[in-house]
């Protein structure tokens, strides 16, 4: 059985950064994600990486995000630098692609503002 803690989010001025972990158990998906769901918007796909390293952003946040993992942990991460209010979102991790109907953690709150 699949599970999915995220954590690091936090309140955050504008420029600022965080890091956010995954720790996954239970089965290890070849490519993970991280999305966002930002108050009355539908969850979106920011980054991916695959077990090969193979890296993804979505143009909102090219440049400033990095997202890595770490096999052997079971964990992945996501250092958002140069954040900005729209930013401001429940982050999740999981599985490329994962459906609403599919198991998700509980997210963490990352909230950009001065």
């Amino acid at each position: 059985q699949v599970q999915l803690v995220e954590s690091g989010g936090g309140l955050v001025q504008p420029g600022g950064s965080l890091r956010l972990s995954c720790a996954a158990s239970g089965y290890i998906f070849s490519i993970m994600g991280w999305y966002r769901q930002a108050p009355g918007k539908q969850r979106e796909l920011v980054a991916t990486i695959t077990t090969g390293g193979r890296i993804n952003y979505a143009d909102s946040v090219k440049g400033r995000f990095i997202i890595s993992r770490d096999s052997a942990k079971n964990t992945m991460y996501l250092q958002m630098n140069s954040l900005k209010p729209e930013d401001t979102a429940v982050y999740y991790c999981n599985k490329v692609v994962a459906a609403e109907s599919d198991y998700w953690g509980q997210g963490t709150q990352v909230t950009v503002s001065s």
